[in-house]
């Protein structure tokens, strides 16, 4: 079986990310698979900084990797490129992603802004659409709002796919954050566990052939940080 195993909203968790990587590595068992990472590699949790040095080093051969762009990571890059105000950023989680650079912002290295303006939208294969936040379902991916796909919220019982002329597709995405999630619909899965501040990191696991939510879920779980941030 050819699966997709997908890690959503990190911010900062280098501990869950290290966690989930070493339990995917374990669960494949040797077999060719794709990892997708829904975005939010900072800000809120204490280790931005070297969730995306982790990240940039890549991972294991047999593993296809695909990272994905989230609004926190789109804020950071605005805040040190100027485009927004520092003070915005500080107020959503950016302070401690600065701390995890020394607190200074010449210190944050220009390859890390590069990365992480760098990330695509979204990912899609034969029976999915994976993005940070969700998608317009009546709209065809290229004619999406880029800030939509990082920022959308659906209604809880919202269970809408993708279908647009593309073929019909269930959409995986984080973002909005359900502690005692996953939150699984008919046509869309959030993942999204709040896991910066629980702790609880959900891995959702699928195979390539079926359509539709994960086949199976992992758990990854470790202690809540000892700061805490703007929720």
């Amino acid at each position: 079986m050819s699966r997709t195993y997908v890690i959503p909203d990190l911010h900062g968790r280098r501990d869950l990310l290290d966690r989930a990587l070493a339990e995917i590595e374990t669960h494949r068992g040797g077999e060719n698979a794709t990892l997708i990472v829904l975005g939010d590699y900072v800000d809120k949790g204490p280790d931005s900084r070297r969730v995306i040095a982790r990240l940039r080093a890549g991972v294991a051969p047999g593993l296809r990797l695909a990272m994905l762009k989230g609004n926190h990571d789109a804020l950071m890059v605005a805040a040190l490129r100027g485009d927004v105000a520092i003070a915005n950023w500080m107020t959503k989680g950016g302070d401690t992603a600065l701390a995890s650079y020394g607190g200074d912002i010449a210190d944050v290295p220009v390859h890390d802004i590069d990365w992480l303006d760098g990330r695509p939208l979204w990912h899609m294969d034969a029976h999915r659409i994976y993005v940070h936040a969700g998608v317009d379902p009546a709209l065809p991916l290229v004619q999406q709002d880029p800030v939509l796909l990082m920022t959308k919220r659906y209604a809880d019982d919202d269970a809408s796919g993708h279908d647009a002329g593309e073929g019909a597709r269930h959409v995986v995405h984080g973002h909005d954050r359900h502690a005692d999630g996953p939150l699984l619909k008919q046509g869309r899965s959030n993942l999204d566990t709040y896991a910066w501040k629980t702790g609880r990191l959900v891995i959702g696991v699928f195979d390539d052939a079926l359509p539709g939510g994960p086949v199976e879920l992992i758990e990854i779980t470790a202690p809540p940080p000892d700061r805490t941030a703007t929720p």
